[in-house]
């Protein structure tokens, strides 16, 4: 397993933390999309692609374990296809699997074409490799009888390393050059009280170094509404989840229920709808409950969606932002957006580097309860509280996540993960609530705290209970009882 107790510093954007890709898993399908693309790039760049003649993929760890019911195989197609996990046209992925499938010819990078038989060409291995449990080997080989072997670990979040670490001296040094780095809470709430200024506004300063404003501003604009897009998508799409559970899509149903048949156009007219709907405390409940669960049900079958700070807890911070729109304030605009997920990226950037963000780590405690913190700070910014109450909100939402597991029926991204959005996204509102009303004063466990000891559980945790579906409800309900 991977050695992560000392841990180096890292400049880590906000845009490092909410990527824009494919379902249903950032480690198990965004990362390894992510790392068949820079395996073609590296091959390109030594001057050998014209060479290739056939390429084989190994899988190890987590990555086979779960490979299948997170679609890591098709992942790595796509990948070394060259089609983009951000732009790319979902409806035609399972279309040109089955075409590689039946042809046994794969475009590589769409420019040239290699003999390719996914059943033979990609390999799951049960076994771990030494520095992280999501390990992945390419090997190419080539005309002239030599081959080029590069081996990936795909660390969560869509997070693609290799164990030298090869950029991290220039992240070391973007890190030392930020204006104000930041490595623990502590250190931004430093910044905070020494210029008297809000979380997000400190973290918008550091953005200002790698990206203009205009960049900024465009880049957030797309990532909430392609949050907003897996929400409205899910929302209005009736029928069952692929993977063999048979999981019925429940947010449909919901959403018919509450919207009460109020009339909208589009996404845009839809959040106007909802503003204008009866609110009682449970339709609150139901209301942010159904956000999450649409989220996530666009994640399980191959949707686009934010790791947000991951796939499987990508449905959270959409879901909190929402219930500030249409419940909190109706006057929200992208201002309110832009901050929310500045504190929110922030948030989950510290428990990057303090601990880690992938379920092959540290369960789901890493995945559902970081996205929970991440929310809960970012909707305590923007509901009016102080810096220190924001990290308040985010050590309370995931003190009551630490030790959460990760054992996926089926090895798919839909038992217990799709429910575990709901219940993190309503923790997060609860954790914000509770910290308004706290005294930074009384404060009993700061957040580096709950982030130091996220990581000793994670070190801690039996390995069946990380995302290898050999432990709890993985192997206690069989497929053929769903």
């Amino acid at each position: 397993m991977m050695n992560l107790g000392t841990k180096k510093i890292e400049s880590i954007s906000v845009f490092d933390m909410l990527k824009i890709g494919v379902g249903p898993s950032s480690s198990h399908t965004l990362g390894p999309w992510r790392a068949a693309r820079r395996f073609i790039k590296k091959i390109k760049d030594d001057g050998a692609f014209e060479q290739i003649s056939s390429i084989t993929v190994n899988l190890y760890g987590s990555l086979s374990l779960t490979g299948k019911g997170h679609a890591t195989d098709v992942a790595v197609i796509m990948g070394l296809t060259g089609a983009d996990p951000q732009t790319c046209d979902i409806a035609e992925i399972p279309l040109e699997v089955a075409k590689i499938k039946t042809q046994h010819q794969l475009h590589l990078d769409s420019e040239r074409f290699i003999a390719f038989d996914p059943e033979s060409h990609i390999l799951f291995n049960r076994n771990f490799l030494p520095f992280h449990p999501n390990g992945i080997t390419f090997n190419a080989q080539l005309t002239d009888g030599s081959s080029i072997e590069e081996t990936f670990y795909s660390i969560g979040g869509g997070f693609v390393v290799q164990e030298e670490r090869e950029r991290a001296e220039r992240k070391m040094h973007e890190f030392e050059c930020f204006p104000r780095p930041i490595e623990k809470a502590s250190d931004l709430l430093k910044y905070c009280v020494q210029e008297n200024r809000s979380i997000s506004d400190i973290v918008l300063e550091n953005e200002r170094y790698l990206n203009t404003d205009k960049d900024i501003d465009e880049r957030l604009r797309q990532i909430w509404d392609v949050m907003l897009d897996s929400m409205y998508i899910g929302c209005h799409t009736e029928g069952t989840l692929p993977g063999g559970l048979n999981v019925r899509r429940r947010a449909f149903d919901n959403h018919l229920k509450l919207q009460k048949g109020t009339p909208y156009a589009d996404k845009y007219e839809w959040i106007k709808a909802i503003r204008g709907t009866e609110v009682r405390f449970r339709e609150i409940l139901k209301w942010v409950s159904c956000f999450a669960l649409a989220v996530n049900e666009v994640n399980a079958s191959l949707g686009r969606v934010v790791t947000a700070p991951t796939n499987g807890s990508a449905g959270v911070i959409p879901a909190v932002m929402m219930y500030y729109m249409v419940i909190e304030n109706h006057d929200a605009n992208f201002e309110d957006v832009k901050r929310f997920l500045l504190v929110a990226g922030q948030i989950g950037s510290l428990f990057k580097k303090g601990a880690t963000i992938s379920a092959a780590m540290g369960g789901c405690q890493a995945e559902i309860g970081v996205s929970s913190a991440m929310a809960a700070g970012a909707l305590t910014e923007l509901m009016g509280g102080t810096p220190a109450q924001v990290l308040i909100a985010s050590e309370i939402a995931m003190e009551h996540h630490l030790g959460l597991t990760c054992d996926p029926i089926g090895g798919l991204v839909q038992i217990p993960c799709i429910e575990r959005n709901a219940m993190g996204a309503i923790k997060a509102i609860n954790a914000c609530e509770m910290a308004l009303d706290s005294d930074p004063i009384n404060v009993k466990v700061p957040l580096d705290k709950v982030i130091e000891t996220m990581w000793q559980t994670a070190q801690d945790m039996n390995t069946k209970y990380k995302e290898t579906s050999e432990g709890g409800l993985a192997v206690n309900v069989a497929l053929s009882d769903c």
